[in-house]
């Protein structure tokens, strides 16, 4: 994931409230205020020199479809066979907050030309972000860098930092309530959908064909319930549960992570990393000395009692215990988690070792280089909105806890439950605190998601994703009667271009709907602690594999939510 503002690209997950709270005329209003929209034109130009690009107004409230607008922005990459073209693709890379458009247009670099043959690859930008018209909180960068400050940190540790967190969150909910509308409250999910419904029209095709992931499944399991008949191949990579999303009922009282349990997976993988790079020995794993998970801790202890200081040409960083669970998190990113986690931990061991042999001179250099572009976050000219536009989602799609104060005591029982990722995961939705973010979107989907689509759906989840835990892949595919779960056992976030079977399963489903067999489980490309240490070509850096020759990973916009920005897929 690259995101400007990484540290605050919090998983875009928020609530659904029971399916019970939505009569069927509310429904039916819903989809007549989209079909009330007459079919725009686009006009389309040239972009970008592979692409098209075109922007369209449309309501910012379905309800009064002849209203107030909205910029929206498409960009599309069109088929290479246009002869033989099946139709549009359209693809989200997650957040919230990704660009839709900036995705499509890198879609040559990742996707199979198996599609690239046969579909206009499209991107709709979502209402708020990137090139869609923005939503902007604060009337000058200066507001907003005095309030983004309080926040910029991993997760707050002691009381001091947890304050001012909070005094930061609240100061952030307040001003996307008041300066941030009229979008922040026109910008749930739900709407995106419609606006994705809309634009579906406009290319020509009579049923949806998409890709998404992370977040962007959320977008999908959306439409499926708004338009279930208007679905010919739906394909989900790393599934949000859209009933934790959204909080329904008493669930609304807790936060964010203890209803997705994104800090479970993350540990889970940790876990498994331990066990395997003790079973693997110091030939290939770069912390297998001793017990790795007893050491990982006592970095961890060390690393509260005292931060450590680095110092290079370039100035002193003090490194904290936020700061090293953070890049680890960020880590468990990469197809490549389990030499990337275990090989930080043992340059941070080297750094609180001390001592001036090469191998602390390494280890100062790598460490330092991966906090350094941890911290690359800018909120000087122009005026960023990635934070906002990603909890102008996540706090109007569900239900939060009420003050932004609780999250303190909250996180702390999920970092007992998920030790190191609770509290980083934890804090997440902290601006969404209800008596702050007061703003709401009255057309945001309340479910149900459970409706049979008129094409079956694929849900794709990986074993060991540390964002978009695997237990929510398989619980939306108990809820959603017409759809089949394509496991993977790789590493990262998602399963798309990790190895030949995950890919080769969702190309193959896309162009001609056809699942793969039930209980598929697809071997990764890769594994860790598979190659030694000493081969002079480092599995630990090799960040573009993919399963076809020549491609790259899809640029995922992972949830993660702090500011790091580390091992990027």
């Amino acid at each position: 994931m690259h995101l400007s503002r990484s540290r605050f690209m919090a998983a875009g997950i928020a609530g659904i409230a029971l399916a019970a709270s939505v009569s069927v005329p509310a429904l039916a209003a819903r989809k007549t205020g989209v079909d009330a929209v007459p079919t725009p034109k686009l006009g389309w130009y040239k972009c970008y020199e592979i692409a098209e690009c075109a922007t369209v107004q449309l309501p910012l409230d379905y309800d009064r479809p002849t209203g107030a607008k909205t910029e929206i922005a498409v960009l599309r990459v069109k088929a290479k066979d246009q002869k033989h073209k099946i139709g549009s693709l359209f693809v989200n890379p997650g957040g919230p907050g990704g660009s839709a458009t900036s995705f499509a247009l890198s879609a040559p670099y990742f996707l199979s030309e198996s599609i690239l043959q046969k579909f206009d690859v499209v991107g709709v930008d979502p209402r708020g972000i990137g090139a869609s018209a923005n939503i902007k909180c604060f009337r000058s960068v200066k507001d907003q860098t005095t309030v983004i400050d309080k926040l910029n940190v991993a997760f707050p540790v002691g009381k001091k930092q947890e304050a001012t967190y909070a005094a930061g969150a609240r100061e952030l909910g307040k001003a996307c309530s008041s300066t941030g509308k009229p979008l922040s409250g026109a910008m749930s999910t739900a709407e995106v959908a419609r606006d994705m419904d809309v634009v579906r029209r406009a290319v020509g095709d009579k049923k949806l064909t998409y890709l998404g992931f992370s977040y962007g499944t959320a977008l999908g399991e959306y439409y499926a319930g708004l338009f279930p008949g208007r679905i010919r191949a739906l394909a989900i990579d790393g599934n949000l549960d859209p009933r934790a999303w959204v909080g329904a009922g008493k669930a609304g009282d807790q936060i964010l992570d203890a209803r997705l349990h994104s800090a479970d997976g993350a540990y889970r993988a940790l876990k498994e990393i331990f066990k395997r790079c003790d079973k693997a020995g110091e030939e290939y794993c770069a912390f297998a000395a001793g017990n790795p998970e007893k050491n990982f801790a006592a970095i961890a202890k060390s690393l509260k009692a005292k931060p450590i200081e680095v110092t290079d040409e370039s100035g002193t960083y003090k490194i904290t215990y936020a700061d090293f669970v953070g890049a680890e998190l960020s880590l468990l990113y990469s197809p490549y988690a389990g030499e990337n986690t275990m090989q930080l931990a043992a340059d941070v061991a080297a750094l609180i070792k001390g001592g001036s042999t090469a191998a602390v001179s390494a280890a100062r250099a790598s460490v330092l280089q991966r906090i350094q572009t941890a911290r690359a976050i800018g909120y000087d000219f122009p005026y960023d909105n990635g934070y906002e536009s990603t909890m102008g989602v996540v706090c109007t799609d569900g239900v939060h806890p009420k003050n932004a104060a609780s999250w303190a005591a909250k996180t702390d029982v999920r970092e007992r439950q998920a030790p190191y990722f609770g509290k980083v995961w934890g804090y997440l939705d902290a601006p969404c605190a209800r008596d702050t973010w007061t703003v709401r979107d009255e057309d945001a989907y309340r479910g149900p998601f459970n409706k049979r689509t008129s094409a079956p759906v694929l849900l794709i989840g990986n074993y060991w994703d540390p964002a978009t835990n695997y237990d929510s892949s398989v619980a939306m595919s108990r809820q959603l009667p017409n759809s089949r779960l394509l496991s993977s056992d790789n590493w990262g976030h998602t399963a798309y271009g990790t190895g030949a079977c995950a890919t080769n399963a969702i190309d193959g489903y896309l162009l001609s709907v056809a699942l793969p067999a039930k209980g598929t489980v697809c071997a990764a490309e890769h594994q860790p602690f598979t190659e030694p240490l000493d081969t002079g070509d480092s599995p630990a850096v090799a960040t573009t594999m993919a399963a076809t020759a020549g491609k790259r990973l899809p640029a995922v916009v992972a949830p993660l939510p702090a500011s790091i920005l580390v091992g990027d897929r």
